[in-house]
């Protein structure tokens, strides 16, 4: 059962992630998007494409209250007033009124800001300029000390899960504390598809590999970012939500576990790419 996130009334099960759709192709992706039925978009200061979000929601043939809008607070930008300061630009980026969900990309527990990070997000939620905030690549002891600091707890945490890398204790963890997990990478950046049981799966179905991971995702409550630019993944993506699955295909998958990272980014260690330590959206 999916837990609506906090403040996000109607918040769609499935999210076009925007995440290495260039710049220039944006707007198109995601008008595309909509008229295939996608509803929410994720992007952030990192991926270069903020204004050309914000222009596609702006231009968009639908009324701003059906679609929602995810984007991020960069790792450069941590600490209270530096926060809201980022926020400021973001929001001149996209030019809109109100965000719907504003995420803290990743701890960076090492600069040992997130609580003042937090303390900003929860600012900008009780000032009504987001609908509602969470976080992004948080562990269980980064949740806790941000939820003891200040009573608020996330809407959700995006992490990377996918067939190879369930996260069950971290999983464990939001239910308890009653956070809605968003996954990214849901496919496991592509490596998962290949595995022969899931093939089989897919094969019994007649759907496809990444059809199969996109409903047990659903199937245990966790809201995929599925990125893609092309009408016929977009449709297949949103086709998968109806897809059931019998209690022994879901035993296979959980199977599929090996603790395994794809990028092997430890969340208390992570500051930014190679190159990227200075930048500041």
């Amino acid at each position: 059962m999916t837990i609506m996130p906090a403040g996000l009334t109607g918040y769609p099960a499935i999210v076009l992630g925007t995440m290495g759709i260039p710049a220039e192709g944006t707007v198109a992706a995601i008008h595309q998007a909509i008229e295939i039925g996608y509803r929410a978009f994720d992007t952030a200061p990192i991926y270069g494409n903020e204004a050309e979000v914000g222009e596609a929601i702006r231009t968009s043939p639908l009324d701003r209250s059906e679609l929602f809008v995810t984007t991020k607070l960069w790792n450069s930008c941590h600490g209270y007033d530096q926060a809201l300061q980022a926020f400021d630009r973001t929001m001149q980026r996209m030019q809109l009124d109100m965000l719907d969900l504003y995420l803290i990309h990743w701890p960076v527990p090492t600069q040992g800001l997130y609580v003042e990070s937090w303390r900003a997000l929860v600012q900008l939620r009780n000032e009504g300029r987001v609908r509602a905030i969470g976080v992004s690549n948080f562990l269980p002891e980064h949740l806790e000390r941000i939820i003891d600091a200040t009573g608020v707890v996330p809407a959700l945490n995006q992490v990377e899960i996918h067939p190879s890398f369930q996260q069950a204790e971290l999983r464990d963890a939001h239910r308890r504390l009653g956070i809605c997990t968003q996954a990214w990478s849901p496919l496991g950046n592509g490596k998962d598809l290949a595995d022969p049981r899931l093939a089989s799966i897919a094969d019994r179905l007649e759907v496809s590999a990444a059809q199969v991971i996109l409903a047990w995702l659903a199937h245990q409550g966790v809201l995929p970012v599925a990125k893609s630019s092309r009408a016929e993944h977009m449709r297949e993506n949103l086709d998968a939500l109806n897809i059931e699955l019998l209690p022994e295909d879901l035993e296979m998958l959980a199977q599929l576990d090996r603790n395994e990272s794809c990028f092997g980014v430890d969340p208390r260690t992570f500051v930014a790419p190679d190159g990227l330590r200075d930048y500041r959206p």
